[in-house]
C-alpha cells in the first residue's frame, strides 16, 4: 500500500506521461458512451462508487460548454481555505461532445485570481489541458486535488501568478462513468475547447468571448491542446484563441507506442490502447488472452503513480496471439483507429510554440519535430524548441518557462520568432 507521502512524491517525479450538435437535450443511449449515465468500461470491469457531483444527469445539454452544476473546488494543500482571498476555484460539470459527436459530461477546475490583471488585453484564460493521470476515475485532476496532490500544480501556479484564469479539464470518462478515452485526438480536444466555453458560461468568472484564450498541455496533455488548436476552427470558431503552448506532444501514437513498449512506461501503452479502442469502438476482449483481459481489467483503475508496477512488462504474454503489444497496435483494427488520432493533418487556427526535449525518453523528439514541419506546411506559426535537459519528465519544468514567456507575447500581441525556415 503506497502511503500519501509517497504518492505525492511519486506524482511530482513522473510530472506527466503523457460540427456542433443540433440544440436541446440528449439522453444517454444504450452504446454506454463514457460520460453519459450508467456507461460501462471497455473491459466491463464495474467501476467504484463515485461522489455524487461526477454522476451525469439523464439528459446532457447539447450544447457545448453549458455548465451542468458547479461547487466550491476543495483542495488539499488548501484545508482552511487560505487561497480564497487571492483566487477562486470551482469545481464544474459541463457538456462536451465525444468523437461522434455524442453529448457528454465532462468535469474540472477553474481558476480565477482576485487580483485584478496588469496587461493590456482583458483577463486572459488559459484552457488547460493535463497530461497522463490514469484510467481510474479517482485519477481526474478534479479529485487528485481534493484527495492527494495533483502535480499539475507546478504549470497551473505561474500561469494563476500572472493574473490568468485558468481551467483545467478531467477529459471524457475520467471521474465520470466509463472508460476514459484516453489519447483520442477529438474527444481530448474538444473537452480543451468546451472547457474554455464553460468558463465563459460560468456565473462570476468574470471571463467572456471578449477575453482572449491560449491553450496549453504537456504529454498527453500536449496532444490534446494540439487537437484542440486544430480543432477550433471548426469546432469552437468563436473562442478568440491567441495561440497554444505544447509541450512533447505525442501526434504519432504508433511511433510513441513501440517506443514505450516493454520499458518503464509500458502502462502508458497500455491506457493509449484502452483509451482509443474506447473511442474507435474497438473490442478489445478477442486480442487479449485471459491473463491478458484480467491485466486490462487492472488498469482501468489505475493512475499514473502505478506506473512502476508495470515496468518492462513483456506483453507478449498477454495477447492472444504472442505477438507484443506494439506489433498488435500495426494491424486491423488497431492500426486504423491508431492512425485516426494523428495531430498535424488540421491547420490550427493561431500561433502555436511546440517545447520538446532532445532526450525525451518517452515521445520522440522526431514526433514533436514533425508536428512542427506539418503545421509549417499549412501556413501555420511556430516556434519550436529543443529542450536540453534528458527525459520527458525533464523536460516539462523548461516546457512551463517557455510557455509564460509565448503567452505574455502573445496576450500584449507580439509574435515570437518563426521556426518553420529550419523545420
Amino acid at each position: 500500500m503506497i502511503s500519501m507521502k509517497k504518492r505525492a512524491v511519486t506524482a511530482a517525479a513522473l510530472a506527466v506521461a503523457v460540427g456542433l450538435p443540433l440544440a436541446g437535450n440528449a439522453v444517454a443511449g444504450p452504446h454506454d458512451v463514457p460520460g453519459t449515465a450508467g456507461a460501462a468500461t471497455v473491459t466491463d470491469t464495474p467501476e467504484p462508487t463515485r461522489p455524487a457531483f461526477y454522476e451525469p444527469p439523464a439528459s446532457i445539454p447539447s450544447t457545448p460548454g453549458t455548465i451542468i452544476r458547479s461547487e466550491p473546488a476543495p483542495l488539499l494543500l488548501d484545508p482552511f481555505d487560505l487561497s480564497s482571498s487571492v483566487v477562486t476555484a470551482t469545481r464544474v460539470m459541463y457538456s462536451s461532445t465525444d468523437g461522434d459527436g455524442t453529448p457528454i459530461a465532462v468535469t474540472g477546475t477553474v481558476f480565477v485570481p482576485k487580483t485584478a490583471y496588469s496587461g493590456s488585453s482583458a483577463r486572459p484564460l488559459i484552457s488547460y489541458a493535463p497530461g497522463t493521470q490514469g484510467m481510474g476515475d479517482k485519477c481526474a485532476p478534479s479529485r487528485q486535488m481534493e484527495s492527494l496532490v495533483e502535480y499539475e500544480g507546478i504549470g497551473i501556479t505561474p500561469n494563476v501568478a500572472r493574473g490568468y484564469a485558468v481551467a483545467i479539464t478531467d477529459y471524457q470518462g475520467l471521474g465520470t462513468p466509463g472508460t476514459h478515452s484516453y489519447m483520442a485526438r477529438k474527444p481530448q480536444g474538444q473537452a480543451v475547447l468546451d472547457m474554455a466555453r464553460a468558463v465563459q458560461n460560468l456565473q462570476g468568472s468574470g471571463i467572456t468571448k471578449a477575453n482572449p484564450v491560449g491553450l496549453m498541455g504537456y504529454s498527453q496533455g500536449g496532444g490534446a491542446a494540439a487537437a484542440a488548436a486544430e480543432l477550433a476552427g471548426s469546432y469552437a470558431p468563436e473562442l478568440n484563441i491567441k495561440g497554444s503552448a505544447i509541450g512533447a506532444p505525442p501526434a504519432d501514437l504508433a511511433k510513441v507506442g513501440a517506443n514505450i513498449d516493454g520499458t518503464t512506461y509500458s502502462l502508458f501503452a497500455l491506457f493509449a490502447t484502452l483509451g482509443v479502442a474506447t473511442a474507435e469502438h474497438v473490442d478489445t476482449k478477442p486480442h487479449f488472452n485471459a491473463q491478458g483481459q484480467e491485466l486490462a481489467s487492472k488498469v482501468e483503475g489505475d493512475c499514473v503513480f502505478d506506473l512502476f508496477s508495470y515496468a518492462n512488462l513483456d506483453s507478449s504474454k498477454y495477447t492472444t496471439s504472442g505477438k507484443k503489444l506494439k506489433e498488435l497496435l500495426d494491424e486491423e483494427p488497431f492500426k486504423t483507429a491508431i492512425a485516426d488520432q494523428r495531430i498535424g493533418k488540421l491547420k490550427p487556427n493561431a500561433p502555436v510554440q511546440i517545447n520538446h526535449s532532445i532526450g525525451d525518453d518517452v515521445i520522440p523528439y522526431g514526433v514533436g519535430k514533425q508536428l512542427g514541419s506539418d503545421w509549417c506546411d499549412k501556413g501555420t506559426r511556430v516556434t519550436f524548441n529543443a529542450g536540453v535537459v534528458p527525459t520527458h519528465v525533464g523536460g516539462m519544468p523548461g516546457h512551463i518557462a517557455k510557455s509564460m514567456v509565448f503567452f505574455e507575447d502573445r496576450f500584449a500581441g507580439r509574435n515570437q520568432l518563426s521556426s518553420c525556415w529550419r523545420l
